[in-house]
């Protein structure tokens, strides 16, 4: 009887989830214990030189210290100025055109009926994965001097050279960043149009909108977000590019990827390369500040108005 109402034996010291004999489980790997082995793979990897870069073009050309005679003198090169300029026209020409023109393309695609238009969707995502040289090849192939546009001209007409002599000038460069970039607008355009509701489109057309007022008032609005992200990596990009550039042969036309490559490997100049690269990374931090800045306010007007509505 005594033995029935005995109490039963007390639970091992540490709790119910302790370990056989007293012992307590062991504590578990904290994450961050995890994460610090990329972190600091990819800070050796790309930080570090990056932060080499900056520190060199701080540094004078006699190694005595710290200076800004480096940056004064880059301010004041004509070659320079005239780099800069040419990179943001450039830039801002090719982003102009691939908005105009992957936003023509997005909305045939999305809403134009048409054979091979699930195709032409799934070509663009694969078009994206084409090195730029690429594509600036094949324009060369066809309207470089003894590309195969020169070649009908000059058997067709007997003339001894052809019309197109355009891939080694600035609307060259421009024509092949425009064709190269491209799908990088459409891309996520076709993404916002695949949202669209059509019965908005429906019914303004059912009340008698014509199709530009449909396009400003119903399908344009819920684009812009895109065209934002779009328009700004292309500038981004736009910015940095030195393979196109490079493989039109347009030796005249100076951007700052081409100048830095020109003062380092020709001139042998690293530390005025450096300066030149910080003032390009500075750029387009600063152009990627204003795309978020943009796509941030564009993304919360759209929040408000559809709240409203």
């Amino acid at each position: 009887m005594t033995g029935v109402l005995a109490p039963p034996p007390a639970p091992p010291s540490g709790g119910p989830g302790a370990a056989p004999g007293g012992k307590e489980n062991r504590r578990a790997v904290p994450a961050w214990v995890w994460v610090l082995p990329p972190v600091a793979a990819l800070g050796f990897a790309f930080l570090y030189p990056l932060v080499l870069v900056v520190v060199e073009s701080f540094t004078a050309p006699d190694g005595s210290g710290f200076t800004l005679e480096v940056y004064a003198e880059t301010a004041s090169s004509e070659a320079f100025r005239r780099a800069l300029v040419t990179t943001v026209l450039l830039a801002v020409g090719a982003t102009a055109g691939c908005l105009l023109l992957g936003f023509f393309l997005s909305l045939v695609v999305a809403f134009v009926p048409f054979p091979g238009a699930r195709f032409a969707g799934r070509f663009i995502n694969v078009f994206l994965a084409f090195p730029s040289f690429l594509i600036t090849l094949s324009l060369v192939f066809v309207y470089g001097t003894a590309g195969l546009a020169n070649g009908l001209w000059t058997g067709a007409t007997g003339a001894p050279e052809g019309p197109f002599d355009f891939l080694t000038t600035p609307w060259g460069v421009l024509l092949a960043l425009i064709t190269y970039f491209t799908p990088f607008v459409m891309r996520p355009l076709l993404a916002a149009f695949s949202q669209t509701e059509t019965a908005q489109i429906e019914a303004a057309a059912s009340l008698g909108a014509r199709p530009l007022r449909i396009i400003g008032r119903v399908i344009l609005p819920d684009a812009l977000p895109a065209l934002a992200a779009g328009g700004s990596l292309v500038l981004v990009l736009c910015m940095n590019e030195f393979g196109i550039i490079l493989f039109t042969g347009a030796k005249d036309v100076v951007t700052l990827p081409m100048l830095v490559y020109t003062t380092a490997m020709l001139k042998s100049d690293y530390t005025a390369a450096c300066a030149v690269a910080v003032v390009n990374i500075a750029l387009s931090c600063a152009l990627y500040g204003l795309y978020r800045l943009v796509l941030a306010r564009t993304s919360a007007g759209r929040g408000g108005d559809r709240a409203g509505a």
